[in-house]
């Protein structure tokens, strides 16, 4: 018994835990990092009194709950607005805004900001986050502060002065800085029993909704690069600006806009068009226009709603499922399969149609290897999301008769995809699913928050140096 206890001591002393902590993979660190804000966050709300006005909630349920809001997803089995405290939305709040972040991305914050140097170690785990090579991680780390704080702070006021009418200053500043939050960090969480359905008719609140949603789901380095672009062409006298280039956009960033402005013009016009004379039908041109822009922006990975997905059509449906699959950009809050994804498969595709071997975006050429990460990513995207789905139908209809479940499955398929993407847009089904489904989204939820690349990498245990066996090469017969 003796040793027993001195082993578990020296289990849980300080430096065991370090030595642990400092052995784990970058990839790993990251996986832990978010499952230990996970398991922190359930206990709080299981254990802290005053943050549940409703019955208890039972371990799943909390587990299903703070997973949904560190990996910011938005999907709930319980209503935010009523069942939680207004200390137990703080709660939710906190978890909300350092998983958005990320635990590793706050610590780089926190040590550019004191002045000290990143040691190559942080370098090495940040750098995925951020996406970029060449930067300065230190004071772009900061530098993401200071925008997080300036986009959430403008973005509460904004939501306060509009809502002002409707509530007293209290509750319309509570409001304010929980959806600016909630908002910026595409968790999609809301104080409104309804999300923001209420808000149909008021344009500028979606449009605020929209801005912050876009602001933290187009990705930290390319904020970071516009500002530089900016100042660069202001530095320019005016008469030279139509005739100097002036500082140039890195292809990551430029990608990410031009697909980024694709994907929502697009989406506007089609969510406009298909829900003209569906749920849109009964309000003015104005709202229809903002609430089909409003449809285009949450998708990518938000979670807000001014509308009832349990309504709308089946081609609004499947564009949706499209859009969170695709989700944000990289080195943002949102998650998905990334706008650089998509863009770079569709630089693969149309370099084959044209027969040429090499891939190429804004005339320059795409490493090997990020092609290769491009489509194992989207192939483990694939087979993760197929796995959950029969998963998903199979326990489904185990519970409800076969012919329920036939029509059920554009709805399962949805509520996979927003897991997945952490989106949190839902058709109604989530409440309703039983326990063993909401473990399926837990996981897909945890998954798609780290990133597929990460998650896996996690698991591998082996050794990542490349090995210098190569086996004989035979071709196959493709397509």
């Amino acid at each position: 018994m003796r040793l027993l206890s001195l082993r578990l001591f020296s289990l849980l002393s300080p430096p065991a835990w370090w030595l642990w902590w400092r052995r784990l993979s970058p990839p790993a660190l990251i996986v832990t990092s978010f499952a230990a804000l996970i398991a922190v966050g359930t206990a709080g709300l299981m254990w802290i009194p005053g943050l549940q006005a409703g019955p208890p909630l039972s371990f799943l349920d909390a587990l299903f709950t703070m997973t949904s809001a560190v990996c910011v997803t938005g999907l709930i089995v319980v209503d935010t607005a009523t069942h939680f405290t207004r200390s137990g939305q703080l709660w939710l709040l906190v978890f909300i805004q350092l998983g958005g972040l990320g635990v590793i991305t706050l610590t780089t914050m926190l040590i550019g900001a004191l002045g000290r140097r990143l040691s190559l170690r942080t370098e090495t785990i940040a750098m995925p986050l951020v996406s970029s090579a060449d930067t300065d991680l230190g004071k772009l780390a900061v530098a993401v502060g200071k925008f997080t704080l300036a986009a959430e702070a403008a973005g509460a006021l904004a939501l306060f002065l509009l809502w002002l009418p409707r509530f007293d200053v209290a509750d319309a500043a509570w409001h304010a800085v929980f959806h600016a939050v909630s908002a910026f960090c595409n968790a999609g969480f809301s104080t409104f029993s309804d999300s923001l359905v209420g808000f149909a008719d008021s344009p500028l609140t979606l449009l605020v909704v929209s801005a912050l949603v876009v602001a933290g789901g187009i990705g930290f380095l390319s904020v970071w690069e516009l500002r530089h672009w900016w100042r660069g062409r202001r530095a320019l006298a005016p008469s030279l600006r139509t005739r100097v280039r002036g500082p140039r956009l890195s292809s990551h960033t430029a990608t990410v806009v031009v697909t980024t402005a694709v994907l929502l013009g697009v989406g506007w016009i089609a969510f406009t068009v298909f829900e003209w004379n569906n749920v849109l039908a009964d309000m003015s041109v104005v709202d229809k226009l903002a609430n089909g822009l409003f449809m285009a922006v949450t998708p990518r990975t938000a979670g807000f709603n001014s509308i009832s997905y349990a309504q709308v059509g089946n081609d609004t449906a499947m564009l949706t499922i499209v859009l969170m699959f695709i989700g944000g950009s990289p080195g943002s809050t949102a998650g998905g399969t990334k706008t650089t994804t998509i863009a770079v498969l569709i630089a693969l595709a149309w370099s084959r149609m044209r027969g040429r071997r090499y891939v190429e975006l804004r005339g320059r050429g795409i490493p090997q290897g990020t092609i290769d990460r491009t489509v194992s990513l989207l192939l483990m995207a694939m087979t993760v999301i197929t796995a959950a789905l029969l998963l998903l139908n199979f326990i489904r209809a185990a519970h409800i008769p076969p012919a329920k479940a036939r029509g059920e499955f554009l709805a399962i398929v949805f509520e996979a995809t927003s897991a997945f993407g952490t989106v949190g847009l839902s058709m109604d089904l989530t409440a309703s699913l039983w326990s063993t489904a909401r473990v399926i989204l837990i996981c897909l939820m945890f998954i798609g928050r780290v990133g597929l690349l990460s998650f896996f990498s996690a698991l591998t245990l082996r050794s990542r140096l490349p090995s210098r066996v190569r086996p004989a090469h035979e071709d196959l017969l493709i397509g």
